[in-house]
């Protein structure tokens, strides 16, 4: 439509271009037959005054005296006051357009004065000729208007085809998102065949619902672990206490109160680490600062036991910009993972490369395969000795250490070890603070 309206808008102005030209062009044609016949009739009044009165009645001519005084005219302009005020020099000519004046009410004229000399003094010539209107004459205006209408027809029935031509796409592409919902994720947009802008969107669009795909496949896939980790302990809890309330005088409360302590602890762990994976999937962090890496990594190995000796290799005055908690979290996140498959010791060791803090946690339990370095980040995902260890762990620990690491703009890896696990986070370190001077 906008196209359309514009060649529109186009062909008007070309039109009334045209009707401005032609209009000047037939002033100018006018003018100089105008100045022809002033130049022939003055030259005979040079010689003798003309009696006008017996001039045909198409023509307005007015012949004036030295003294300003109209000698003879045209019959039409018999008794009439002169034609024009305008006097120009004696060896030149002037020329007027006057409409709807004293003279031609109504009317529209051009008045050409047109000085001559005789023995007496300087006589003026005065002519008129009809003025030409704006739309030049009717034969002209009549095939004008005709050609601008099929011009502006054609224009728009051809803006309007090749419009609808090249929108077709777009209601194809709109037709086809229209029937993506949200229990139908799948389905995609058909690619154009050629490679311009609209198959640059189509690209666009499907990666974006690919993108969306497999984010809601993650939710739906997390809600289900999260529902099937959380209805263990709610079972064992309803388990243990129908069991009690059967025979209610001969049941152990104290050991069915301690088991289900052990659930409530259980369920109480997954909570927080729900809580966190839904802080960390939004992005929310509390204050970052300037961190020593060394000394959190330091009060936090001083400040909790483990239940097998930590050796610990820390590089002095490592420095991060980091959350102190997610930090903290991360690290413990790392401990208690190793405290769980270790079978003897536990290392730590912190390491200071050029632009990066290096934290290895390393156990001498059974190791990881590497082809589940991978596996042990995915949420809910727990090894077979893992669960064999440790049956009311969550497997939320790793993927939450990572997902901190990378917030921090670092990364959290399982790699190759002589023996046992080994867990690298790499950090950026914090920039240097500049140091003033005095010039």
């Amino acid at each position: 439509m906008l196209a359309g309206l514009v060649m529109a808008l186009l062909c008007t102005a070309m039109a009334m271009f045209m009707v401005v030209m032609m209009r000047q062009a037939a002033i100018d044609h006018g003018f100089e037959q105008l100045l022809a016949r002033a130049v022939t009739m003055g030259s005979q009044a040079r010689l003798q005054i003309p009696d006008l009165a017996k001039r045909a009645p198409d023509q307005t001519i007015q012949i004036v005296d030295p003294a300003g005084v109209v000698a003879t005219a045209t019959p039409d302009m018999a008794g009439r006051p002169l034609m024009s005020q305008v006097h120009p020099d004696v060896d030149a000519f002037a020329v007027t357009h006057t409409c709807d004046g004293q003279v031609f009410p109504g009317r529209c004229r051009i008045v050409l004065v047109y000085p001559f000399h005789r023995h007496d003094g300087v006589w003026e010539l005065l002519m008129a000729a009809p003025g030409v209107p704006w739309y030049v004459n009717s034969e002209l205006l009549v095939p004008l208007v005709a050609g601008w209408a099929l011009l502006v027809g054609v224009t728009a029935a051809g803006s309007y085809r090749i419009v609808s031509k090249a929108l077709e796409p777009v209601c194809d592409i709109s037709g086809n998102l229209a029937r993506i919902t949200a229990s139908d994720l799948g389905h995609r947009v058909p690619a154009p065949r050629y490679r311009d802008e609209l198959r640059d969107l189509v690209e666009t669009v499907n990666r974006t619902l690919d993108r969306t795909q497999s984010a809601v496949q993650q939710q739906l896939d997390f809600a289900s672990d999260a529902s099937h980790d959380l209805r263990s302990p709610l079972t064992a809890m309803r388990t243990q206490i129908e069991e009690a309330l059967m025979d209610p005088h001969h049941a152990d409360w104290l050991r069915t109160a301690n088991a289900l302590l052990e659930s409530v602890e259980r369920m109480q762990a997954l909570i927080g680490d729900l809580l966190q994976i839904a802080r960390l999937d939004t992005g929310v962090t509390g204050n970052r600062e300037a961190i020593s890496l060394t000394e959190l990594v330091q009060r936090e190995l001083d400040r909790q036991p483990r239940k097998v000796p930590v050796h610990q290799h820390l590089t002095p005055g490592v420095n991060v910009d980091g959350e102190r908690i997610g930090l903290t979290r991360l690290l413990n996140n790392l401990l208690d993972n190793a405290e769980r498959h270790a079978e003897s010791a536990i290392t730590v060791t912190l390491e200071l490369h050029p632009g990066t803090a290096v934290l290895l946690v390393c156990d001498d339990g059974e190791g990881i395969a590497p082809e589940q370095r991978e596996v042990i980040f995915k949420r809910f995902a727990r090894l077979k000795a893992s669960r064999v260890r440790d049956p009311g762990g969550t497997g939320l620990g790793l993927p939450i250490a990572r997902q901190i690491a990378q917030l921090h703009g670092g990364t959290l890896t399982a790699e190759d070890s002589p023996r046992g696990a080994r867990l690298v986070m790499r950090l950026p370190l914090a920039p240097a603070p500049r140091q003033g001077g005095s010039s």
